[in-house]
């Protein structure tokens, strides 16, 4: 497991709600927990071999255009955040993702509210 989240962690950047969807699977690698396939982890690991395979193109920053910032804290298990920009490809607009990043909450901050977990 730790190979497996090891591997998939290098791509995390393209993979949107990273740490929220490998949350289950991470608590699989600790000493006192008994190694139990339940639906959830399943759920987990097909997701995150769908992502790695279906990865969205990143793109390079263009510094002429604006930025646009999604921040998304609203589990109490990891927060995330997507950096974006509009562009126009093919005679239509489109935003084109830049990166991705997510991480999981500590136990202290899980217990903050939605505002507060969106300003770390």
């Amino acid at each position: 497991m730790e190979s497996l989240l090891g591997f998939a962690s290098y791509y995390r950047s393209h993979i949107r709600n990273f740490s929220h969807i490998t949350s289950s699977l991470y608590k699989l690698c600790s000493r006192d927990v008994v190694f139990e396939i339940t639906k959830e982890r399943r759920n987990a690991y097909e997701r995150i071999k769908h992502d790695l395979k279906n990865a969205p193109v990143l793109i390079l920053p263009d510094f002429e255009l604006p930025f646009r910032l999604y921040i998304d804290a609203a589990c109490s298990q990891g927060l995330g955040a997507a950096l974006y920009h509009r562009q126009i490809g093919d005679g239509e607009p489109r935003e084109g993702v830049i990166c991705y990043i997510s991480r999981q909450l500590k136990d202290s901050e899980a217990r903050y509210g939605a505002t507060q977990t969106e300003c770390l």
